[in-house]
């Protein structure tokens, strides 16, 4: 979270008090929405581990969600190199914008965006009709079938880049991660855990 250190820091007479505030999705990178804390409005927030700003509309504290239920859950708080803007990680309940979108800059999402969006899609094809879903299909067909498929898309995946086929490495890369993502789902794993990893084993 914030540390009192950072919190002594912050430059409030900077900004008149009303603070810049962020709100980023802390697994998939996209843009939440944007708006302002004071001093109460962060005490509010760091006490209850959701989002609270102070609506310059309503002219009072604002936790996102109070009506709509719609939280952004706080991971972590860090201010800017100048102490005068706060970006939050947080994992949001439900659409974090009033019109029903993920963001309130929806669609300018970013790429990596879209791979966490289709791993919840994949996640949610588990109870899908096998008849109308290949996923579904896929995961009734059970872990060693999923499992052959990425050890399959994984060779055809090194044989195209063997001859350098740029399109077809492309096509099957992409069959690759799908299956990758469909048997990870399958041993209730997911990418955030593979990253966890790496940035262990980058640490050594």
């Amino acid at each position: 979270m914030l540390t009192q250190q950072q919190q002594e820091k912050l430059d409030w007479e900077k900004t008149d008090g009303m603070m810049p505030v962020i709100v980023q999705h802390s697994v998939s990178g996209e843009v939440l929405m944007h708006g302002y804390m004071n001093p109460a409005a962060l005490e509010k927030t760091l006490a209850e581990g959701k989002v609270t700003f102070y609506s310059r509309t309503k002219q009072r504290l604002w936790t996102k969600g109070e009506t709509s239920g719609h939280f952004l859950n706080v991971v972590s708080i860090t201010p800017d190199c100048d102490n005068d803007t706060l970006l939050v990680l947080a994992n949001p309940i439900g659409p974090t914008c009033h019109l029903g979108t993920s963001s309130c800059f929806s669609p300018a999402a970013p790429d990596w965006t879209f791979l966490w969006q289709l791993e919840q899609l994949l996640a949610e094809r588990k109870h899908a009709d096998p008849a109308t879903s290949y996923t579904a299909k896929l995961y009734a067909s059970g872990t060693k079938r999923i499992a052959q498929k990425v050890g399959e898309e994984g060779v055809e995946t090194a044989l195209a880049a063997t001859v350098n086929d740029r399109h077809e490495l492309t096509n099957e890369a992409s069959d690759l991660v799908y299956h990758l993502l469909v048997l990870l789902q399958d041993q209730a794993l997911d990418m955030s855990a593979v990253i966890a990893n790496l940035r262990a084993r980058h640490g050594k």
